[in-house]
C-alpha cells in the first residue's frame, strides 16, 4: 500500500479530518458500535447560549471529550447529551439590552407576556457559535435531543421535584435577611453569591455612639462607642452595638474625647500611649443604652431593646473597633442577633435600592450613593470620628456585576442545612480531583450550609408551583405535574404555556375557605433548574424511567473551580432532598485560563483571546494538548502563544516527522505488515526494547486515565514519542530501514518497519481522547481505519482488534534505561572537555548501581552511541571520584562569628567517608575550639572531582569516566566521520532524493586525504558514493582563489567549502549516472 503524505499544516490536517467526520457521521458510528456496552455516565453541565462561547470553555470540553473518548474506546456506552440552560438573569439581562429597557418598572410597563417573548427568542441566539465551536475542537455532544431548561417535559420534572421536596417538609417561606441584587430586582442563594465576589476600594466609616445613662439622659463622663463599617448607608437603620463578652473593652482619653474599643483593637485604630481609663469586659457592657448615631429614620412605636449593647460570639477583634454596628434589616448576622434580643427591625430601603419617601436627607437616592450625605450629617452631629476608604472583598452579583446588599425579605427556602450530614457523605463518596476541592472548598462550605434561598423575583424562569389563597396564607398547594394543575382548573389545552403569566391565569377555589388559590409571582433560582438535569433531561418519573435508572449517578463530571457552589452543589442539594443517594462518582474541576503574563483574562483589561482566533493560529489539537499537558486542570494555567507553539513542536510536530520518516522508507520499499514480518521474539534487541516500553507506556497510561490523572497520562506518552520513539529508536534504527536498496537483511528490515508501524499505531490509539484530528489521521494513514472505532490498548474488544503490543521485558527496559543514563552522562563529559560525538574515544569506565547486569547487546548500544572502543564496569567509582567539601562562609558566619575560618579548615578537612556519610543524609561533626557541632545539610556542599585524566560524571549511583586521549589513528576516524556529515548535509541542500546514488569528490590537506583513504569504505557505504575521489586542494578553481560561489568544480554539481579540524575542505558531488554499479547504503543521518 502505499502511505499518504501528511497534509502541510495542522490546520488543514484538521480541517479535511472534520469534513471526513461529517461525511461518515462518525460520531453517530462510535455511539453505535459500543450501544451494548456497560454504561458510563456522562452529565454534560448546561451554558447559556444568549452568549458566546470564550477560550476558557476549551479546557473542559477538552476534558470532557477526552473522559468521554476513552471510556468509549473501553467499549463503554456513553450517552453525551447536550443541555442548555435557559433562563434566569442572563437571559433576562440580554433581553433588556434587545428591547432598550433596564430594570423592573420598565419590563412591567412593557409587560412580562412580550419580556418573556423576547427571552424565549434570545436564548439561543449563539447556539450555532456553542455548536460550531464544539464541532471545531472534536467535543462530541448529541445535539440530536438536548435538554432545555425552558422545555414544557423539562420544567414538569421540575415541578415534581419541587412538590417532592414541598412533602417531605423541606419548602418553607420565611422572613430573612438575604444577599439582594437592586439592579435585577431579587435576591441570591449563598452559593451564589460564592460566585460573585471581588476587592473593591469602599468607604471605611468609624462613627460614635453616646453613651447613655439607664434614664437615657447623656453620660456624664462624656464617653461614646467607637464603632466601625464599609456601609454607611446602613447607620440610619442601627439599633445595636455587639460586643464579645469575653473581650476586654478599654476607655480612652483620646484628642479630646471618651472613646469605647476593644483593648486588642487600641494601637491599630488609636496610636501607641493612649491612656486608658478604665476596662471592661464585653459581659459587663451588655444592656449599656447609647444614643442613635443618626435619626433619619423615624422610630418604631415600640422600640423593644433597641439601641442597647449586646453580646455575640460573632464578634471578633481582627478588624475594625471589636464592636460591630447592628442594623437588622440587612445582614444575616444582624437580622439572627435581633431577633435573639428583640432588637427593632428598621427598613427605609425598596426593591431597587432607594431609600423610601419619608426618610430625611436621602429620600430617593440608591443606598451606595446616599453614604457622602450620611457622612455630612454624622459630622454635623458630632458623631464622625474617621472616614476614607479601604479595599476590602465584597460581593457583586455573578449575574450582572452590581454590588449586593443584604435585606430583609419575604423569600422561599429550601431547608438544605437540615440535611447537612447527608450532603457531606454524599461528597465524601465522591472522589474529587483535586481532592483538596472536594475535603477543602465544598466540603468546608456544606459544613457551613444555609437553607437554600430558592425563590427569586423575576419574570424568565420556571415558575415557583405554589398557589397560595388569598384569604388565608396557610392554606397552600404544591402542583407536581400539569395533569394535578389540570384537575383544580380544567383541561389545559395544547397552547399550554408554563411560564408567566399565562401560569398565573390559572386560578380555583380554595378547598378550606371561601378564598381564591393563586400561584405566587416568584420563579425559582436557575441553578436549581441546571441541578435537575439528571431527573429533567428524561422527563422522570412521567418519562425515562428505565432511562434515568441506568443514567444515575454520573460516572462522570467535569466544570470550572467555580461550580463548586454553582452546578456541583444544586446537583448534591437534590439529590440529597430526595435522598437519592449521592449524583457523581467522579469529578474533575478546572480552573481559570489566564494570560501570558499570569493575570485574569477579562475584557476590561483587553487581554481576552477569541477562542477561534487561537484555534487559527495553532490549531484544536495543539491548544488541546497544551491545555491537558502543561499542568493539572486544577491548577490555574496561563494562555502562552509561545508555549501552545513548543508543546505542540515536541509532541506533535515529533508525532509528524516520525510518521513523515516511516512513510518515506515504507513507500520506498513497498512494505506493508504481513505474515512475512517477523514475530516480535524474533526481531532485534532494540524492536524488542521498544516493544517492551510500548508495552509499559500502554498499562501507565491506561492505569492514569482509569484514576483521571490525565495530565500524568499524557506526559508520560509525551515523553516516550519525544524521547525514546524519536530520539532513540527511530535515530538508532534509520539504517536499517533501507532494506532491499542497502546491504541490510530484509527480514531485519520487515521487522523495523513492523516495530514502527505498530509503535505509531499503538500511539495512535493512546492519543486519540486528547489530540482526536491529528490520531485519527495517523491512524487513517497507517491502517485505513478512524482510531475512534478502534479499541484502546490493553482492553478486550472481544474480536481481537484491541491487542495491544506484548513481550514484555523489564529486565532490558532496565538495562536500556541504564544505557541511557550513562550515554547522557558520558555526552556531558564530552561537553566538558569539547569533544563531539562523531570524534571515536578509546574508553569509557563505567559503574551501575549494585545487582544490575547489562547484556552484552545493550553495552554494544552503550559503546556506540558514545563512540567508545571499548566500556569497562567497575565495582565502584572510588578509583574514579574524590568527595570535596566546599565550606558554605554565609551559613557558617552567624553560626560560628570569629571562629568560621576554624570550621570551614574543618570543614574541608573531612574525610571521603565523613563526607560520603553527609551526602546520604548521616550526622557528621566538627570540632571548633573545643566544641563539637553536628553539620546541617546547608553548611557545606559536597562535590565530586575527578582523579587523573578521566572525565566523570555521577548521578543515582551511575558513574561514567571518559579517556580523553585522542591518537592518530581515532582522530583520523573522527575526521572520516565528520566527512559524512557534512556529505550528507550537501546532498540534502542539493535536493537529492534519499535513494540516489552520487560522484564524490574530497579535496583537502594531507591529514584530511589520509583520513579519507583509510575510511574510504566507510564514507562510500554511508553516503552512497559510486565513486570516490580523494585529491588535493587545487591552487585555484575557473581562475580564483576559492570554490565559493562556483556552479561546479571539476564537473561536479553541488560544491562546498568547509572547516575540519581547522583545515579548509571542498567536497564536491553529483547524482551518480544511471547503471552505475551500487556502491554503499544511506542511513539518512548522522550523529549530532
Amino acid at each position: 500500500m502505499r502511505y499518504p503524505q501528511i497534509p502541510d499544516t495542522l490546520i488543514a490536517l484538521e480541517e479535511e479530518t472534520l469534513a471526513r467526520w461529517r461525511d461518515e457521521d462518525l460520531f453517530r458510528q462510535t455511539l453505535k458500535a459500543t450501544e451494548s456496552g456497560e454504561p458510563f455516565v456522562f452529565f454534560e453541565g448546561p451554558p447559556t447560549a444568549n452568549g458566546r462561547p470564550g477560550l476558557h470553555h476549551i479546557i473542559s470540553r477538552a476534558i470532557k471529550d477526552l473522559v468521554c473518548r476513552f471510556r468509549t474506546m473501553e467499549g463503554r456506552s456513553v450517552t453525551r447529551i447536550a443541555g442548555w440552560d435557559t433562563h434566569g438573569l442572563p437571559v433576562e439581562i440580554e433581553a433588556e439590552k434587545r428591547l432598550g429597557i433596564s430594570g423592573k418598572p420598565e419590563i412591567e410597563a412593557l409587560g412580562i407576556a412580550e419580556f418573556n417573548t423576547a427571552c424565549r427568542d434570545s436564548v439561543f441566539t449563539y447556539k450555532k457559535d456553542w455548536e460550531d465551536l464544539s464541532d471545531r475542537i472534536g467535543y462530541w455532544l448529541d445535539y440530536s435531543r438536548p435538554y432545555a431548561t425552558f422545555d414544557l417535559a423539562y420544567i414538569e420534572s421540575v415541578w415534581w421535584i419541587l412538590k417532592q421536596i414541598a412533602d417531605r417538609g423541606l419548602l418553607y417561606r420565611g422572613y430573612k435577611n438575604v444577599p439582594y441584587c437592586p439592579r435585577c430586582g431579587t435576591g441570591l442563594s449563598s452559593h451564589e453569591v460564592a460566585l460573585g465576589y471581588r476587592d473593591i476600594e469602599d468607604s471605611s466609616l468609624h462613627f460614635l455612639c453616646p453613651w447613655l445613662t439607664k434614664e437615657g439622659e447623656p453620660d456624664p463622663e462624656g464617653r461614646a462607642f467607637l464603632v466601625w463599617t464599609t456601609t454607611p448607608w446602613t447607620v440610619p437603620s442601627n439599633t445595636g452595638l455587639a460586643v464579645h463578652p469575653d473581650l476586654v473593652y478599654v476607655d480612652v482619653q483620646y484628642e479630646g474625647r471618651r472613646l469605647v474599643l476593644a483593648e486588642e483593637r487600641l494601637e491599630a485604630v488609636l496610636a501607641d500611649g493612649v491612656e486608658v481609663l478604665h476596662r471592661y469586659k464585653g459581659a459587663e457592657l451588655e444592656g449599656t443604652r447609647y444614643a442613635r448615631p443618626l435619626e433619619v429614620v423615624p422610630a418604631p412605636d415600640d422600640p423593644g431593646n433597641g439601641w442597647t449593647v449586646i453580646t455575640e460570639d460573632f464578634v471578633s477583634s481582627e478588624d475594625g473597633t471589636g464592636i460591630v454596628h447592628i442594623a437588622p434589616a440587612f445582614g444575616s448576622d444582624d437580622y439572627a442577633a435581633g431577633q435573639r434580643h428583640d432588637l427593632p427591625m428598621l427598613r427605609p430601603v425598596d426593591d431597587a435600592g432607594l431609600f423610601v419617601e419619608g426618610t430625611e436627607l436621602v429620600a430617593g437616592v440608591f443606598v451606595k450613593d446616599a453614604d457622602p450625605v450620611l457622612v455630612e450629617a454624622l459630622e454635623e452631629r458630632g458623631n464622625l470620628f474617621r472616614f476614607g476608604t479601604a479595599v476590602h472583598s465584597y460581593p457583586h452579583c455573578w449575574r450582572c456585576e452590581s454590588p449586593l446588599i443584604y435585606i430583609a425579605r419575604d423569600s422561599w427556602f429550601a431547608a438544605t442545612s437540615t440535611l447537612k450530614d447527608r450532603m457531606l457523605a454524599y461528597n465524601q463518596a465522591a472522589n474529587w480531583f483535586p481532592p483538596d476541592v472536594g475535603e477543602g472548598r465544598m466540603g468546608e462550605w456544606l459544613k457551613g450550609n444555609v437553607d437554600w434561598a430558592l425563590s427569586r423575583d423575576r419574570y424568565w424562569g420556571t415558575p415557583l408551583p405554589v398557589w397560595v389563597c388569598d384569604q388565608e396564607p396557610d392554606h397552600l398547594e404544591w402542583i407536581g405535574s400539569y395533569d394535578e394543575l389540570a384537575e383544580h382548573t380544567g383541561p389545559l389545552g395544547d397552547d399550554f404555556d408554563p411560564h408567566r403569566p399565562h401560569i398565573d391565569e390559572y386560578t380555583w377555589n380554595c378547598g378550606e375557605c371561601t378564598g381564591t388559590m393563586r400561584r405566587v409571582p416568584e420563579v425559582i433560582d436557575a441553578w436549581f433548574d441546571s441541578g435537575s438535569m439528571p431527573y429533567a433531561q428524561w422527563h422522570y418519573p412521567f418519562e425515562g424511567r428505565d432511562e434515568f435508572e441506568r443514567q444515575y449517578p454520573a460516572d462522570f463530571i467535569c466544570e470550572g473551580l467555580d461550580q463548586t457552589r454553582g452546578w456541583f452543589y444544586s446537583l448534591l442539594a437534590i439529590s440529597a432532598m430526595l435522598d437519592k443517594g449521592p449524583p457523581f462518582r467522579n469529578v474533575v474541576v478546572n480552573n481559570l485560563i489566564l494570560d501570558a503574563e499570569g493575570q485574569k483574562m477579562s475584557k476590561s483589561r483587553g487581554n481576552t483571546v477569541d477562542p477561534w482566533v487561537a484555534i487559527a493560529d495553532h490549531g484544536a489539537d495543539a491548544i488541546r494538548w497544551y491545555l491537558i499537558t502543561s499542568s493539572n486542570p486544577w491548577v490555574p494555567k496561563r494562555y502562552d502563544p509561545a508555549a501552545v507553539r513548543e508543546v505542540s513542536r515536541k509532541f506533535l510536530d515529533t508525532l509528524f516527522n516520525t510518521y513523515k520518516f516511516f512513510t518515506l522508507y515504507a513507500n520506498a520499499e513497498d512494505w506493508s505488515p504481513s505474515e512475512a514480518d517477523p514475530a516480535p521474539q524474533d526481531r532485534s534487541l532494540l524492536d524488542r526494547w521498544l516493544i517492551s516500553r510500548l508495552s509499559s507506556v500502554v498499562t501507565e497510561v491506561h492505569s492514569e486515565l482509569n484514576n483521571y490523572q490525565l495530565t500524568r497520562a499524557y506526559r508520560i506518552l509525551g515523553e516516550f514519542v519525544s524521547e525514546e520513539l524519536s530520539n532513540w529508536y527511530v535515530r538508532r534504527s534509520r539504517p536499517r530501514f533501507w532494506g532491499s536498496r542497502g546491504n541490510t537483511d530484509d527480514r531485519d528490515a520487515r521487522a523495523a518497519f513492523r516495530t514502527l508501524w505498530e509503535a505509531l499505531r499503538t500511539v495512535c490509539l493512546l492519543s486519540a481522547p486528547v489530540t482526536p484530528f491529528v490520531s485519527d489521521w495517523i491512524h487513517r494513514g497507517l491502517t485505513g481505519k478512524s482510531v475512534h472505532l478502534e479499541a484502546f490498548p490493553g482492553c478486550d474488544s472481544g474480536d481481537g482488534s484491541a491487542e495491544g503490543p506484548e513481550g514484555r521485558d523489564e529486565s532490558l527496559e532496565r538495562e536500556v534505561e541504564a544505557v541511557r543514563v550513562l550515554v547522557s552522562l558520558g555526552r556531558a563529559t564530552r561537553e566538558e572537555v569539547k569533544i563531539r560525538v562523531r570524534q571515536p574515544l578509546k574508553r569509557l569506565f563505567a559503574v551501575v548501581p549494585e545487582g544490575l547486569q547489562i547484556r552484552s547487546e545493550v553495552l554494544d548500544l552503550l559503546q556506540d552511541e558514545l563512540n567508545v572502543k571499548a566500556v569497562d564496569f567497575l565495582d565502584s567509582a572510588d578509583g574514579l571520584i574524590t568527595l570535596v567539601a566546599k565550606p558554605n562562609y554565609q551559613v557558617l558566619g552567624p553560626k560560628f562569628g570569629k571562629e568560621t575560618e576554624l570550621a570551614a579548615t574543618a570543614i574541608r578537612g573531612l574525610s571521603e567517608p565523613e563526607l560520603q556519610a553527609h551526602k546520604t543524609g548521616d550526622p557528621v561533626s566538627i570540632e571548633v575550639a573545643g566544641r563539637s557541632t553536628v553539620l546541617g545539610s546547608e553548611d557545606l556542599t559536597v562535590e565530586e572531582e575527578s582523579k587523573g585524566d578521566l572525565v566523570v560524571r555521577s548521578e543515582n549511583g551511575f558513574t561514567a569516566a571518559l579517556d580523553p586521549t585522542l591518537d592518530e589513528g581515532l582522530k583520523a576516524e573522527g575526521i572520516a566521520r565528520e566527512l559524512v556529515n557534512r556529505i550528507q548535509r550537501l546532498r540534502k541542500e542539493s535536493g537529492l532524493a534519499i535513494t540516489d546514488r552520487i560522484r564524490l569528490a574530497v579535496y583537502g590537506p594531507e591529514p584530511i586525504r589520509a583520513a579519507a583513504e583509510g575510511h574510504r569504505d566507510f564514507i562510500c557505504e554511508e553516503t552512497l558514493a559510486l565513486q570516490f575521489e580523494i585529491r588535493d586542494r587545487p591552487d585555484s578553481v575557473d581562475g580564483q582563489d576559492s570554490v565559493d560561489g562556483q556552479d561546479s568544480v571539476d564537473g561536479y554539481d553541488a560544491v562546498q567549502s568547509v572547516k575540519i579540524d581547522d583545515a579548509d575542505v571542498v567536497i564536491a558531488l553529483n547524482r551518480a549516472a544511471e547503471g552505475d554499479p551500487s556502491g554503499g547504503r544511506n542511513a539518512a543521518g548522522d550523529r549530532d
